[in-house]
């Protein structure tokens, strides 16, 4: 039930989002006997989670390993992935897929009531677990956000904003909400998502536009990587309401290809999304269309019944007619750097999820890797969060809670930067695009652009123009950035 107004709250972790990372290291909290507030700027199950198509990788099938998974999660890493952060997910990821299981989760099994596992872009073997074929998100989230609200120890914050992080003595103590609410708490867990939205196209909901990352930078934590976005190759475009709806990759597992205008497929569909989608994009270039089509009339459309129905809404029968379909912003492999048991360069403050950057993704996330992350790490961020030190007391600090109300709250970009991101850090980036970005009154804008035009070379999701090749000196090197718009570099092994 949404919590009565109060002027201050105290709790063991304050959970900031109620997507899939902040839902479940909210409970897992809970089960540790934990007091927890769980913020959330919207209802209940109705956060960009609940879209998520994809699944969950895990090795679990007979003729797939962790040594497997693990260096199909290098590979389409290009050199950048953190070995010690992928070592942890693909070792950890089968236990999550158990215990959502013991949550009341129901995966997708075969006859023989064993898990069905998918394949999607590179992996080389079936790893992905899913949830009534593409609404794997949808299943997810209704799922843990019906426990989190009978849970007692969680106080849900419907409707809340985080306006700022509450630092005091060198450490996060808590947050204050839009309303004047503040949360004294051991730790705080930022589950907010990533910045995808701040481009014109794009996958995500509107709020998804890095406001976490804002508010960690702001109270000194360390960002990193924010020049790898990833584009999915298959966005619908020129449906009328479905706009940058996402076509999921499992699609392309099942077996349906890429076409351009002449009928010919141009692309290996289960490369990298990298590789796919600068291929559609050249493809684009060349002929002047705005799409390519997705063959997907010899899939079963009750594997995939959520995507077969909003198409069909939309006027289009993906069993009788190609998809028109286009890259689209999609997923940040950067944001606040943690370790690996979730923790922020600030003490108190750990981040979860597309908000987090462990260096597991590198350059280019492995499909389905980020599902999978959220569980990993929201546990092992839970874990260590409740060994901090008690909260400490906002009712004997009247000053600084008049400090911490009168913070200026994080806004939201504009339509201009949405153009100017989209323009100037795409698909292809140049020089002087990128430099222009830097004049953009969005701050998180410039930031990417600051990270973007210090690595002067192509790799994964960040492509120059002006430096179109792989720099070995930068293997396993990260680009951070941290105080006042700081840059500098760090290798991660």
């Amino acid at each position: 039930m949404p919590a009565p107004m109060a002027s201050s709250r105290e709790a063991d972790v304050a959970v900031v989002g109620a997507g899939a990372a902040g839902l479940y290291a909210a409970l897992c909290a809970a089960r540790e006997h934990a007091t927890v507030v769980l913020v959330s700027a919207t209802p209940l199950a109705q956060t960009a989670s609940y879209w998520a198509q994809g699944g969950l990788a895990a090795a679990l099938a007979a003729d797939d390993s962790f040594e497997l998974h693990l260096r199909d999660t290098e590979l389409a890493g290009r050199a950048l992935v953190r070995h010690s952060a992928a070592e942890v997910l693909v070792r950890e990821a089968p236990d999550c897929v158990r215990d959502l299981q013991a949550l009341g989760v129901r995966f997708d099994a075969d006859r023989f009531g064993r898990l069905a596992l998918g394949l999607e872009g590179g992996h080389s073997v079936r790893r992905v677990v899913h949830a009534g074929g593409s609404a794997t998100g949808r299943r997810l989230v209704r799922q843990l956000s019906a426990l989190a609200a009978e849970e007692p120890r969680i106080t849900v914050l419907e409707g809340a904003r985080a306006r700022a992080l509450w630092r005091s003595e060198g450490r996060c103590r808590g947050l204050v909400c839009d309303d004047g609410l503040i949360v004294a708490a051991r730790a705080v867990v930022l589950g907010t998502g990533g910045a995808a939205a701040l481009w014109a196209r794009s996958t995500n909901p509107p709020g998804s536009q890095g406001v976490g990352m804002l508010l960690a930078h702001a109270v000194g934590a360390t960002l990193a990587d924010l020049e790898f976005l990833q584009f999915h190759p298959t966005a619908v475009i020129g449906l009328p309401g479905r706009e940058g709806f996402l076509v999921t990759e499992a699609i392309r597992g099942e077996g349906a290809t890429l076409h351009d205008i002449s009928g010919e497929r141009f692309v290996d569909e289960l490369a990298p999304r990298d590789e796919v989608s600068r291929a559609i994009e050249a493809r684009l270039r060349e002929t002047g269309q705005q799409s390519v089509g997705l063959d997907m009339r010899a899939i079963d459309p009750a594997h995939f019944p959520n995507v077969v129905a909003s198409l069909r809404e939309a006027g289009l029968d993906p069993t009788r007619e190609l998809v028109p379909v286009a890259p689209a912003a999609h997923y940040m492999m950067g944001g606040i750097v943690a370790d690996l048991h979730a923790r922020s360069t600030l003490p108190g403050l750990y981040a979860v999820g597309e908000s987090s950057c462990t260096g597991l993704h590198g350059a280019n996330r492995l499909a389905s890797n980020s599902l999978s992350e959220c569980f990993v790490f929201a546990r092992r961020a839970v874990s260590d969060a409740l060994s901090e030190p008690a909260p400490t007391p906002i009712g004997v600090q009247q000053q600084e809670a008049k400090r911490l109300r009168e913070l200026p709250p994080p806004v939201l970009a504009g339509a201009s930067t949405r153009e100017a991101l989209w323009r100037d850090a795409g698909i292809v980036r140049t020089e002087a695009g990128l430099s222009r970005l830097l004049e953009d009154p969005y701050p998180l804008a410039r930031l990417i652009a600051l990270c973007a035009l210090a690595r002067t070379e192509s790799r994964g999701a960040h492509r120059r123009v002006d430096h179109p090749e792989r720099d070995p000196e930068l293997d396993h090197r990260h680009v951070l950035v941290s105080g006042q718009d700081e840059i500098r570099w760090q290798t991660w092994d």
